[in-house]
């Protein structure tokens, strides 16, 4: 894989994140598994608080949702009659956060609750957001060039902004033009990908997008979207019919932008 020239009509670049900017073991490794270890201890501190009761309640609508699924756990109501009730109660979250994460699912309650966890732990600096590293000083080429820089991830923008406002590389949130997820659609329906075009004001052939995930190429280069698909340790691999059809990178620098060329 050597260097990859962006067409001359290409105005802005398109980012994923998990297994694009970010190693996809900082989200297997470190997001999720705070979560786990965590969860308890955040809900001990915050149990009171309006934000957190709302996210309670989510989850235990959530939880008479799944009653029928095997393993599921229940949340009951907190009587309020002592401390011994309310642990229990907390208790039965903790478990259920647990269970529905054993199982992978990305239902809103249990996402409503990660986000706001990893909102406390990004402030408080218990968690710091990662970068290749090749990735912060070819975005700050691109700007420099007059190129737009976005993201695009099904993670919500505002755990987008978390993880660039609070990273490693410091806050580099003025590098990004702005930030798209699953509410403009989901990343494997091509529509979604000219929605984000009539967002951002310009035609879909004047993007281009780099992921890991050939199926989200598949339905931006369906948009008329100019596709490359990016290739990081830990990233799922790509068949030879895939390697053969898609323009490929290991690092952002291989990019070569036509004020470059």
């Amino acid at each position: 894989m050597v260097g990859l020239s962006v067409p001359a009509e290409v105005t802005a670049i398109l980012l994923d994140i998990e297994g694009t900017t970010t190693p996809i073991a900082f989200v297997k490794d470190i997001l999720f598994p705070y979560i786990k270890e965590n969860v308890q201890e955040y809900l001990q501190t915050h149990w009171e608080e309006e934000e957190c009761r709302q996210d309670v309640s989510l989850l235990r609508k959530q939880a008479e949702e799944d009653a029928h699924l095997d393993g599921a756990v229940p949340i009951p109501t907190a009587s309020g009659e002592g401390a011994d009730d309310l642990q229990q109660t907390i208790q039965a979250v903790v478990d259920n956060v647990r269970w529905q994460m054993s199982l992978d699912r990305k239902t809103t309650a249990l996402k409503q609750l990660q986000g706001h966890m990893w909102r406390a732990a990004f402030t408080a600096g218990h968690v710091k957001g990662e970068f290749f590293e090749d990735v912060v000083p070819a975005v700050r080429r691109w700007k420099a060039a007059g190129m737009k820089v976005y993201i695009y991830s099904s993670g919500s923008v505002e755990a987008q902004k978390l993880l660039f406002g609070h990273s490693t590389e410091g806050n580099v949130l003025e590098l990004f033009d702005g930030h798209f997820d699953t509410k403009i659609g989901h990343k494997v329906e091509s529509e979604s990908y000219r929605k984000i075009a009539d967002s951002i004001g310009c035609s879909p052939s004047n993007i281009l997008f780099l992921t890991d995930v050939t199926l989200e190429a598949s339905a931006a280069e369906e948009a008329d979207v100019h596709v490359a698909v990016v290739v990081r340790p830990g990233n799922a691999g790509l068949t030879d019919d895939e390697k053969t059809y898609y323009r490929l990178i290991t690092s952002f620098s291989e990019l070569h932008l036509p004020s470059s060329t």
